[in-house]
């Protein structure tokens, strides 16, 4: 297949994945504003007994990026649910189009819409006082891009094992609360048990907070090489299984 072929066939499902995005006002809404919602709750609740050396909201505002970034990423895999039941992978593997190509158009189109959501919280951040600046947004949206491969890959080969929407909420859930629980989002890591250090350190989120944290506050537990490593490395293994996972999806 000709590389202009593959990059159309890419284009054309971006643009199918950016159109239904746009249609759902709902999901956009959701996505931005139940992490504002968790933020002001913790911020003002568990921040009032809680010190960190900085202001606590400030602290744990890198962590809600990071969420938004697990919710609407692995949520795009509940499109490839629907997709298989009203029959549209079939329709598009009718095209000379590979499914690794499939798989790397999903991805991309999932990036974007959660990119999209993430930069919305940057700038209501902005707004309420996080100390960004442009050169740390900049290093912010690229930490962001690299974490959304990998979650965006993990959630459509969530859903390509599955056959209904209603299992995929159940799975996901299992998938979403731990990372984001397990990440250092709400919590300094340095303070932790070692038994619960080993957890975090098994959570790729982990490495996204802690990178967020750093260039956005100057904190952190490890260093900046040491937590995008991390994150390149799940992204190429969840590249790799997610495009296994299509190539054996039954539809």
């Amino acid at each position: 297949m000709k590389p202009t072929h593959v990059l159309k066939g890419i284009y054309a499902l971006w643009y199918r994945e950016f159109k239904v995005f746009l249609n759902e006002q709902s999901r956009i809404l959701s996505a931005v504003f139940l992490p504002m919602f968790w933020y002001f709750i913790f911020g003002s609740g568990v921040g009032s007994i809680t010190t960190t050396g900085i202001n606590y909201q400030h602290f744990i505002f890198p962590g809600f990026l990071a969420m938004t970034i697990i919710f609407s990423s692995l949520f795009n895999g509940a499109y490839i649910v629907w997709d298989k039941k009203i029959d549209f992978l079939k329709e598009v593997l009718i095209a000379p189009l590979s499914r690794t190509t499939i798989f790397v158009g999903k991805v991309v189109g999932g990036m974007t819409d959660a990119l999209i959501q993430a930069f919305i919280l940057i700038i209501i951040g902005t707004v309420i006082g996080i100390p960004f600046t442009i050169v740390n947004t900049l290093y912010t949206v690229f930490i962001l891009f690299i974490f959304t491969i990998g979650l965006v890959s993990l959630g459509l080969i969530i859903g390509s094992f599955l056959e209904s929407p209603e299992s995929f909420g159940l799975v996901s859930s299992f998938v979403v609360y731990p990372l984001f629980l397990l990440s250092g989002a709400l919590y300094p890591l340095d303070t932790l048990p070692a038994w619960m250090k080993v957890l975090t350190r098994l959570d790729p989120a982990t490495f996204a907070v802690d990178g967020l944290r750093n260039v956005i506050l100057g904190i952190s537990s490890m260093s900046l090489i040491h937590d995008l490593s991390v994150l390149i490395a799940f992204d190429i293994s969840l590249i790799l299984i997610g495009t296994w996972a299509f190539n054996r999806m039954k539809l």
